[in-house]
């Protein structure tokens, strides 16, 4: 016989789990959670937000690339790093997820993986003068090897050419500054004999 006390305590005890349960968050829900904190600044929140999304969901794609996208504003670039290859890893084709991983590559100065994932995404996506900028930023840095002078000084042609033309002025000079660069340090021409 069970004392009569704990029939109350029984319901009492189902009724906070069936509420607390109803207060639990989805996957979904705590990547848009981790969205609106990205969008206020709140590059820690979003973190952890993006976390507990990737605890129930580790194979959304999406989830992994902002995650890396915080990490990148907190300039924590080995997480960052980490979080994009997850992301290339999940779905190869994905070329923002490729980009970033490039970006981050030529952050943390690995110059030829930057350029295996930028090469992949400026053959893939027509007309991106970001990854085009980020590509021959990689090339110019390159110093294993010969020099990859043609492909330096067109990549950074094609990124200043894209800027102008989608009227991202800054964007253009100081991608124009940087070809200068390449010209004097490969001298122009030397640079299309190579």
């Amino acid at each position: 016989m069970k004392p009569i006390w704990l029939s109350p305590l029984l319901a009492l005890l189902s009724t906070i789990l069936i509420s607390s349960s109803a207060y639990a968050l989805s996957a979904e829900e705590w990547f848009d959670r981790g969205n609106e904190h990205r969008q206020e600044g709140h590059w820690e929140e979003a973190i952890k937000a993006y976390e507990k999304s990737i605890e129930m969901n580790a194979s959304a794609t999406v989830t992994h690339i902002n995650l890396g996208l915080s990490y990148k504003k907190l300039k924590n670039y080995p997480l960052a790093k980490k979080s994009f290859e997850t992301a290339v890893e999940l779905e190869p084709q994905n070329m923002e997820a490729r980009f970033n991983l490039g970006n981050i590559y030529n952050y943390l100065e690995r110059w030829e993986d930057a350029i295996a994932q930028l090469n992949i995404v400026v053959h893939r996506v027509q007309g991106d003068a970001e990854a085009h900028g980020n590509l021959g930023w990689a090339y110019f840095n390159y110093q294993q090897g010969t020099p990859f002078k043609i492909l330096t000084v067109l990549n950074l042609e094609r990124a200043a050419s894209l800027f102008e033309a989608q009227d991202m002025t800054a964007a253009a000079e100081s991608t124009r500054e940087i070809l200068e660069q390449a010209m004097k340090k490969y001298k122009p021409s030397s640079a299309l004999n190579e």
